[in-house]
């Protein structure tokens, strides 16, 4: 089945986050919504049919999460990064966020310290700070145009306080994709350092061609056992306002906390049509979602191609994985709140400001091209026309 991601669907008036709150988060409702990290193409057929289906009961009553549901998790995990898992290693979570939330309450105390890797994810932040842990920065470092570990520095900042890292797998907002080397070697000093990793992989099966996403707990043993790996069909197939995602926990005494801590705040029933989506999504998937990466692997190239050709005061960072590009608009030598209001006010664009991913995100933004090539092109153009008339 052919499936077509050129189509423009007008979100609007449909309480989007993304295009219905435009004056909240930009003060005008005149701007190219480019920022929030979800799709702009229509959620996959298969997994409106088997809303729709259940819809069509009379009943939304309470409800349980048959095998299928696991099973089609320990599948899509098989297919797609070659890891064999068991379903006794599977719990719920209404999202990745929440997972990570209940990670900190339920491995960690108030005060102990957790180390971020910015420029990151910026919710990380405030799981740390609202929880009341400490935050420690391990920066990341930008070479040849991609954001690396700085593993060194990462050494300097352990001491017995630290008790956990988040770690983003792939990287959002680089998009970066982790080598096995790199993954080996952050574990290497958490295993050393007793140190558990709580491993943000929503952005897994977006991952370009050649490249390969490796589980960080698919590595060893040992590295799984000090390993949560959070997971979601949300940012894949369009369905984050489904709240539904999933944990793997391999060590039995972690996942007996993580079990404790999701019956404690209440959310363990889930989202019934979510329950639905996702497992519509990890079984039936695979063919939208390999159209899916093509469309945006052209659309990542379209981006870089017509940046570097028409606006080389920006210079892109070309994602291994996502649908997220990160700009580096340092040589438009700018302060960061200059810089989030020319993208604003001058190119009329809404893109996620680099500085809120913390630091090195400064003189940065994030555009999210999961989009039809009509609207990243008029959103380059834009912006093109803005530097411009600098």
């Amino acid at each position: 089945m052919h499936y077509n991601f050129d189509e423009i669907i007008d979100r609007r008036n449909t309480n989007s986050v993304k295009f219905d709150l435009l004056n909240f988060y930009f003060g005008t409702e005149d701007v190219l919504p480019m920022f929030v990290a979800d799709m702009d193409f229509r959620t996959p057929d298969f997994i409106i049919d088997a809303v729709k289906k259940r819809a069509e009961h009379p009943v939304y009553g309470y409800s349980f999460r048959p095998d299928s549901f696991n099973d089609s998790i320990k599948g899509c995990m098989k297919r797609r990064h070659e890891w064999e898992i068991k379903n006794g290693w599977v719990a719920f979570s209404p999202g990745v966020m929440p997972s990570v939330n209940m990670c900190i309450m339920a491995y960690t105390n108030p005060g102990d310290k957790i180390i971020v890797q910015p420029p990151v994810y910026f919710p990380f932040f405030q799981a740390i700070t609202t929880n009341k842990r400490q935050m420690v920065y391990n920066p990341l470092k930008l070479v040849d145009s991609r954001l690396c570990m700085d593993l060194d520095d990462l050494k300097k900042k352990i001491d017995p306080e630290v008790k956990m890292i988040l770690l983003c797998s792939p990287h959002n907002p680089g998009g970066t994709l982790w080598t096995k080397n790199e993954l080996e070697q952050l574990a290497a000093i958490c295993l050393e350092n007793k140190i558990l990793i709580i491993s943000d992989e929503i952005h897994s099966d977006l991952v370009f061609k050649p490249g390969k996403h490796i589980p960080t707990a698919s590595i060893s043993k040992e590295i799984r056992n000090i390993t949560v790996t959070c997971i979601a069909p949300s940012k894949t197939f369009n369905t984050a306002g489904l709240s539904t995602s999933a944990v793997i926990i391999q060590h039995s005494e972690l996942f007996s906390k993580y079990k404790k801590m999701l019956k404690q705040v209440h959310v363990d029933n889930g989202n019934l049509f979510g329950n639905l989506a996702l497992e519509a999504a990890y079984t039936h998937g695979d063919e939208w979602l390999e159209q899916c990466l093509e469309y945006l692997q052209h659309n990542r190239d379209f981006t870089i191609d017509y940046i570097q050709k028409n606006i080389p005061q920006i210079v892109p960072i070309k994602p291994q994985a996502t649908y997220l590009i990160w700009l580096d608009c340092r040589k438009l030598v700018m302060t960061p709140a200059s810089l989030k209001e020319f993208f604003i006010k001058k190119a009329r664009v809404g893109l996620s400001d680099g500085a809120m991913f913390g630091p090195g995100g400064e003189g940065f933004q994030r555009l999210n091209f999961a989009c039809p090539r009509a609207i990243l092109k008029e959103g380059l153009e834009k912006i093109e026309k803005a530097v411009k008339s600098l």
